[in-house]
């Protein structure tokens, strides 16, 4: 491989997670908060699945931050921008309550920080639905340090979502990365694993792998958290000259 970058997805990769057992929880703290506001709670979480089903089908006009608020309002037939700034707190409070749900990998963050030691850029490579509070307290939950990350995706900055190939291919624009000198590290076959229409190289991690479609995924990388660390700490160090990396 000839790769100076590797992009990491954190629900199930980076944060062992049982997918369903996190959207239960998460609804149940969101339909707490939204109890607390006076919100109608049935009407709350159908404008959530409207805004989170907006930000699945972005085209790129938007951010998914304004498309998500957008439908989160029609939903309501009112602007709920009045709210944003509590939604936003609800990630730093309510939200941390979902912690004890998970336990974290013993391994993430000696991953990470591995390959940052050698030289890689590093994305944290999440699907973009979440504001960046929230995405910062999943990331705590995994014991990694964010400032480890060269680029952390959210909804604020990102007008795609995966598997779209547009939300990759604004993460190479941002960071002037070529697609054969990315590795994406995911466990979700779909999403992860549709970069190599771009040409990049994928790692899927094992331990809570996503296969809906059953693919036949024999000739992809792939092992658990533990098994790529050992293939983290095989990689040559990427050697930098004053004109980029080589």
């Amino acid at each position: 491989m000839h790769v100076s970058a590797i992009l990491f997805d954190l629900d199930g990769t980076l944060l062992p997670m049982d997918r369903q057992r996190f959207l239960e929880a998460y609804l149940f703290q969101f339909t707490k908060k939204c109890e607390t506001l006076g919100l109608d709670v049935v009407r709350a979480q159908s404008a959530l699945q409207a805004g989170l089903a907006a930000m699945l089908n972005n085209d790129g006009g938007a951010t998914n931050e304004q498309v998500f608020w957008e439908q989160f309002s029609s939903v309501f037939g009112q602007s709920m921008q009045v709210h944003r700034d509590t939604f936003i707190r609800f990630y730093r409070e309510e939200f941390s309550l979902i912690r004890h749900e998970f336990t974290p990998s013993p391994h993430a963050a000696e991953i990470v920080q591995e390959v940052k030691e050698k030289g890689y850029i590093t994305v944290l490579a999440t699907t973009p639905v979440f504001p960046r509070s929230g995405t910062l307290e999943r990331l705590s939950w995994a014991q990694v340090d964010p400032s480890w990350f060269d680029l952390i995706t959210t909804y604020e900055d990102f007008s795609h979502t995966k598997p779209h190939l547009g939300y990759y291919q604004e993460i190479l624009s941002r960071l002037q990365l070529a697609p054969e000198n990315c590795l994406m590290v995911g466990n979700d076959v779909t999403e992860d694993l549709v970069v190599q229409q771009l040409g990049m190289e994928v790692y899927l991690v094992t331990d809570h792998l996503i296969n809906r479609e059953e693919k036949d995924i024999s000739t992809i990388r792939s092992g658990d958290l533990s098994d790529f660390l050992t293939f983290c700490r095989e990689l040559a160090p990427v050697v930098h000259t004053e004109s980029g990396q080589t």
